[in-house]
């Protein structure tokens, strides 16, 4: 039996999906579209169910390819459970209505029950039940209240008869159930709701926003490198350290299979990031880099997801996003890539078009550093003091404000409207939250490591080949004539098509100067995401898209650092960083101060 979960987005069916399936859970696209959904399986009565997390959509008559998807998965399903947000009933009621007049059984959750009490709305249940002519069942997602009842309708078979209405006559008849069974009482906002109001208000909703991201990545980088101190450096430098030891003995140094497997040891030794082996860097990258700060990053962004809060984010920062071609949701893709920068290439498929999709991967791999890279500008830049920390990513957001507007000028098409619900902010709970942690890290391990693998055997290739020699010697000119700088952090840069943190870590012995390290910090954030990123763009993006896309990426760079050569003075900088910062200060005021945005409240 293929149960769908249907309904709205933001309504509380991902946490259902999670109640319900558990861990027991695969992610994948569907059939001919870059569109994820999730397939769980769980049993009741003996019976083995499988429960399908139908894209959110607002209509069945589709406006983009998630709503296309949710058209055809109704073929597929045997019953839909549609999940309603109780607190907003009527827009709700859409999608309802349209459901009904499909060839299908409806059985109807009546989702955050609770909240409808604390904004005194009241719903006769019997009398929307009686005009609907299907069950409706008050369930509360975070709790699980009112789930098990909605299992018992698993056999459900009914298909009522409804007439297929046009969209005014549906509208219509959506304000006649509305009237008959919800009654709203006056009442004051409670300190909840007034939080709520602020977090979109333009003067208390960008302060407010930058101290939950400030949190966030303080949160990130915390449990990150606790993991990496703590569980990955024992575990490699230890016990599988000792096992790659005995394997490389056995097979003997300088022969090809060890190359492969081992790679090249250091003083003897085996270093997990300089060997380019399959079972020692194509390991280590992913499980003992990557992967602690994918756990750390993907356990926050839960709890934002759940409380309710990036919603009112995409909504603030909407008309800057549509500045450069994109809409409020992208900033995933971009908060994403401050952690990670392979789950931001996974997250911008989940935007509405393709020019949506590489507009932000683009933007994602030339100004986004990750967390590793940002600890490493931190530690080495901010030796000469904190303000060339703040020139560097303010260089970067310059960055990613004018390569957006002029891919949004020159790229055909348009970026779609943000048309969303504003959720209540909530508490999360936590064992939904480690459920959709344990899920991500499974899907990321899943996509990222085969790629990751491929990435270290071509590097291991080329550095056998000798191209990466050949490289220094040919561009150690352009570099000390654009850039200023010495021929000798080529091979850093070179590195960081690897590992970005590890090619920083590579211009600490060079002594270069605080000029040389802010060119050299920006040019290797911009120039390439790291290999396992570049792989992704070019599965999820095209190898036609992928290629465009590098080539803004070096014209960038060029353009960058060969101005940041001529224009860089230190003492102008501090004035200069300072001045901008304001500036950027009081447009971010005003792009988000503005109407544009569609909001459904």
């Amino acid at each position: 039996m293929k149960v769908l979960l249907m309904g709205n987005p933001n309504v509380g069916k991902s946490v259902i999906f999670s109640r319900l399936t558990g861990t027991s859970v695969t992610s994948s696209n569907y059939a001919g579209t870059t569109v994820e959904y999730k397939k769980g399986l769980f049993k009741h009565e003996g019976k083995n169910i499988e429960l399908i997390d139908v894209p959110g959509t607002y209509t069945l008559d589709p406006t983009n390819k998630a709503e296309e998807v949710a058209v055809e998965m109704l073929q597929e399903g045997d019953i839909v459970f549609n999940i309603v947000d109780a607190t907003n009933l009527e827009r709700n009621l859409n999608l309802t209505l349209q459901l009904l007049e499909r060839d299908i059984p409806v059985v109807i959750l009546l989702n955050m029950w609770d909240e409808t009490k604390h904004k005194g709305i009241d719903i006769d249940l019997e009398k929307l039940q009686n005009r609907l002519k299907v069950p409706v069942i008050p369930t509360v997602a975070t709790t699980g209240k009112g789930l098990k009842e909605a299992l018992n309708y698993l056999e459900y078979r009914e298909i009522k008869e409804f007439k297929k209405l046009s969209n005014d006559e549906r509208w219509a008849k959506i304000g006649h159930i509305i009237n008959n069974v919800q009654r709203i009482k006056p009442k004051h906002h409670s300190s909840k709701e007034l939080l709520e109001e602020y977090t979109l208000k333009p003067w208390t909703g960008i302060p407010i926003a930058g101290i939950v991201l400030y949190l966030t990545f303080i949160v990130i980088r915390f449990i990150g490198e606790g993991l990496i101190t703590y569980v990955a450096e024992p575990f490699f430098e230890g016990p599988y350290h000792t096992f790659l030891l005995s394997i490389s003995n056995f097979i003997n140094e300088g022969t090809f299979l060890h190359d492969l497997l081992i790679g090249q040891l250091v003083n003897g030794q085996i270093d997990f990031e300089q060997s380019f082996g399959l079972l020692t860097t194509g390991i280590f990258i992913p499980f003992a880099a990557v992967l602690p700060y994918i756990i750390s990053f993907y356990f926050v962004l839960s709890i934002l997801e759940d409380s309710g809060y990036l919603p009112r984010l995409a909504v603030l920062l909407d008309n800057l996003m549509h500045k450069v071609g994109l809409h409020g949701f992208s900033i995933i893709p971009m908060i994403l890539g401050f952690g990670c920068n392979v789950p931001a290439a996974l997250a911008a498929r989940n935007l509405d078009s393709k020019r949506e999709q590489f507009i932000a991967s683009t933007l994602m791999s030339i100004s986004i550093p990750c967390m590793a890279q940002t600890a490493m500008i931190i530690g080495l830049v901010g030796a000469f003091g904190g303000i060339y920390v703040s020139f560097v990513f303010t260089a970067l957001f310059i960055v990613w404000i004018i390569v957006g507007l002029l891919l949004n000028y020159f790229l055909p098409g348009y970026s779609s409207d943000l048309l969303i619900e504003i959720p209540t902010l909530r508490r999360p709970l936590l064992d939904i939250v480690f459920k959709k942690l344990w899920m991500r890290v499974i899907n990321f391990l899943k996509e990222a490591i085969p790629f990751v693998l491929l990435g270290v055997l071509a590097v291991n290739t080329m550095y056998a080949l000798g191209f990466f020699d050949l490289l220094t010697r040919v561009l150690g000119p352009v570099f000390s004539t654009l850039f200023g700088l010495p021929k000798e952090v080529i091979s850093a840069l070179l590195m960081g098509f690897l590992r970005k943190d590890l090619a920083m870590g590579m211009l600490a012995p060079l002594d270069l100067t605080i000029k040389q390290l802010v060119i050299a910090s920006t040019i290797l954030t911009v120039y390439f995401p790291c290999v396992a990123t570049f792989i992704i763009l070019f599965r999820e993006l095209g190898l036609n898209s992928m290629l465009k896309s590098a080539g803004v990426m070096v014209l960038t760079a060029i353009t960058v650092g060969t101005i940041l050569n001529i224009g860089f003075n230190t003492t102008l900088t501090t004035v200069i960083t300072i001045s901008i910062i304001f500036i950027i200060i009081f447009v971010l005021y005003k792009l988000t101060s503005k109407k544009q945005q569609k909001i459904v409240e």
